[in-house]
């Protein structure tokens, strides 16, 4: 190497060296303009409803939870620091030597992933940041900490640290901790219990002990050998730590006050499904979540769960109403009280949705040649399987019509023998096929039973499905979060209102729907009454549906142009529904929240598309109606398809030759005039 290039490599180091000094001074210059920042923040987790108004918001901090350091159990202070930042008191708040270390750790792995943060950077990053790991962040969060370092004390930095941090269950500083899972101050908590306390906010979700006792106890007891290692207690002590069995306070859910707490927690759950964050790190985040929650419609439906249930009643029940337009969810329950059981019975319980399922299975069918006037036998019927197997399903209470009936009064009166002929006739994969096209995502079997819903779904999967009827045809998702803004107003997430695929044929979901609306028309009524007719004179809408029953599940999925709701009702444990009120309940339910949600509106219709043609047909027949029929309702067909004979069955051959005769006699002569 030669002497000027030694003299320019020199130069260069020297610039090097100046420019970094320079870099750091402008730092620390900006830092101390800055000033100080506030060692607390009271932003907190807020979620808005549809109409922009706050309905929840996560508790950080209660004014008597503050305690200075001396306040706090010695032990807690000492655990923290060892198993957080063993340096803390040395360093300027930056480890240069974790932070070298990590820096490779990430360079060799070509992630983001190692951290090597002081206490000062946590404490910086609780109160200011987000919690991505990006470099812009990193670098604001130096800022942060630089300011912190510069203005405060250790001690106060420590304090303010172990006052803020977040260990879970809504529990913001050492103190709420404590108290919450303890049911004792932080000042009195043992050798054992601080040890636990220190090893929850690594990781919140992971290491709690209502979580993951064995997780937690794993690390705690790293603790106490990390402490028994430094120093900071005795071989003893620590020996009478490890054997202590603690004891917990019983596990608490979030606070009953806050409205809509099911679906507050849905939105928690795709919040942080969204930003890719722990929940716990998302409620503790500062985060502005605008949802799409309707405030009335969650009130009135939470009304109806209170009046409908008997007091006495131990059974549950899980309720969701989506905007089929656009998937937007605007009412939840999963359960008649969040503070017993915070358990989302309409998102995360399967139950079998009995008959419910069947328009699933006519949706397969009139894609593949069925007609509303498609007749079947009615009676007690045995098939035999594959396998050798003999199957019989039964009707409600073994009524049967024992003769032909139409499609459209087997989906009225939820004749099961039908349903389960129709399935066998298509084939028991074409049902699983079309349910997939729905957006079911549960594991569904291909059995002829599957026409009875023997499969167990989720209240949502069944919301969902239903609103692609209610839509015409279109793919929706489900959902509970519009927009996500963070604590300084930056718009991190918005979602985007795109049109629907097109996944099913417009003019059979439309007639699949008209033909659901039966379920609620008298004129159906054939062996036995509509399955709708309990509430049929409760409602002043048009509304389409279907019913459900199993031993132990009770199901009203319905919809109008704007709404679908689904309401199940059972019990946990799966026991028998034997009190024939608990068994209405789905419906009375369904009808009360429904009529409240459309209250004051316009009546809305169901629109044909084109290629549809709507004509009276005489159900008990499946022809074209006449004057003479017991009953007649207008049914839509495929054009094409629709029937081409008159009912001949309600009144007398020679009637019907008169009256043929004379209305060809009229033709006739107005033939001659014309021609």
């Amino acid at each position: 190497m030669g002497k000027k290039t030694r003299r320019f490599i020199w130069k260069a180091g020297i610039r090097l060296v100046l420019l970094g000094v320079l870099l750091l001074a402008g730092v620390y210059g900006v830092s101390y303009l800055l000033g100080p920042p506030p060692l607390t923040d009271e932003q907190n987790t807020v979620y808005y409803d549809d109409a922009g108004e706050v309905f929840g918001e996560e508790s950080r901090r209660k004014s008597n939870d503050w305690k200075e350091l001396d306040e706090l159990s010695s032990d807690l202070v000492a655990a923290t620091i060892l198993v957080e930042d063993q340096h803390f008191y040395d360093h300027p708040g930056f480890d240069f030597k974790r932070i070298a270390g990590a820096m490779w750790k990430n360079i060799q792995s070509g992630r983001l992933k190692e951290g090597a943060s002081t206490l000062t950077q946590q404490y910086a990053r609780n109160l200011y940041l987000s919690h991505e790991k990006t470099w812009s962040r990193k670098l604001k969060e130096a800022f942060y900490t630089i300011r912190l370092e510069m203005f405060y004390t250790k001690d106060e930095i420590l304090e303010g640290y172990l006052n803020s941090v977040y260990y879970g269950h809504g529990a913001y500083g050492a103190e709420a901790a404590s108290q919450l899972f303890f049911r004792k101050s932080a000042e009195d908590v043992s050798l054992a219990e601080a040890s636990m306390l220190a090893a929850i906010p690594k990781g919140p979700t992971y290491y709690s002990p209502w979580n993951d006792e064995e997780n937690a106890e794993n690390r705690q007891n790293q603790i106490l050998s990390i402490m028994l290692e430094h120093g900071a207690i005795t071989e003893t002590a620590y020996q009478q730590a490890v054997d202590q069995k603690l004891t917990y306070a019983p596990k608490q859910t979030r606070e009953v006050d806050q409205k809509a707490p099911y679906f507050q927690d849905a939105a928690l759950s795709e919040a942080a499904e969204i930003l890719d964050m722990e929940q716990e790190d998302v409620r503790s985040g500062g985060y502005g979540i605008h949802t799409t929650l309707n405030m009335e419609q969650q009130e009135k439906l939470e009304s109806e769960l209170e009046e409908e249930f008997h007091s006495t009643s131990e059974a549950q029940a899980g309720a969701l109403a989506m905007d089929p337009e656009n998937g937007a969810v605007r009412a939840m329950s999963g359960g008649r009280d969040y503070e017993t059981s915070s358990f989302n019975r309409a998102t995360s319980a399967r139950r079998m949705p009995g008959s419910s399922f069947k328009p699933f299975l006519y949706y397969a069918a009139l894609e593949n040649g069925y007609t509303p006037a498609t007749m079947l036998m009615s009676k007690p019927t045995s098939f035999r399987l594959e396998d050798g197997e003999v199957y019989q399903p039964s009707n409600y209470h073994d009524y049967y019509a024992n003769e032909e009936i139409t499609l459209a009064q087997a989906i009225a009166l939820s004749d099961n023998v039908y349903a389960v002929k129709t399935n066998m006739y298509l084939g028991s994969e074409m049902l699983v096929e079309t349910a997939k096209d729905f957006g079911f995502t549960s594991k569904l079997p291909a059995v002829p039973s599957l026409a009875l819903g023997t499969a167990a779904v989720t209240v949502e999967e069944m919301v969902q499905a239903y609103s692609l009827l209610a839509n015409g045809g279109e793919e929706v998702q489900s959902h509970t979060v519009k927009k996500i803004i963070d604590r300084h107003g930056k718009t991190l997430y918005e979602r985007e209102q795109e049109e629907g695929e097109q996944v099913l044929d417009a003019k059979t979901a439309f007639i699949l729907t008209h033909m659901l609306t039966g379920i609620f028309d008298r004129e159906l009524d054939g062996y036995m009454a509509v399955t709708g007719s309990p509430i049929a004179g409760e409602l002043t809408h048009i509304y389409a549906g279907k019913s459900g029953t199993t031993a132990s599940d009770s199901w009203m999925v319905g919809y109008s142009p704007s709404l679908v709701t689904g309401v199940w009702v059972g019990y946990d444990d799966n026991r028998s529904m034997d009190k024939v009120p608990e068994t209405r309940y789905a419906k009375k339910i369904w009808a009360g929240f429904m009529e409240g949600a459309h209250e004051g509106k316009e009546q809305q219709n169901f629109s044909a598309p084109p290629g549809v043609v709507g004509i009276p047909v005489d159900p008990e027949t499946g022809e074209r109606a006449t004057p003479y029929c017991n009953a007649s309702r207008v049914m839509y067909f495929e054009k094409g398809t629709e029937p081409r004979q008159y009912c001949s069955e309600h009144y007398h051959q020679e009637e019907f030759q008169q009256e043929e005769k004379k209305e060809k006699g009229i033709v006739e002569k107005w033939f001659e005039l014309l021609f």
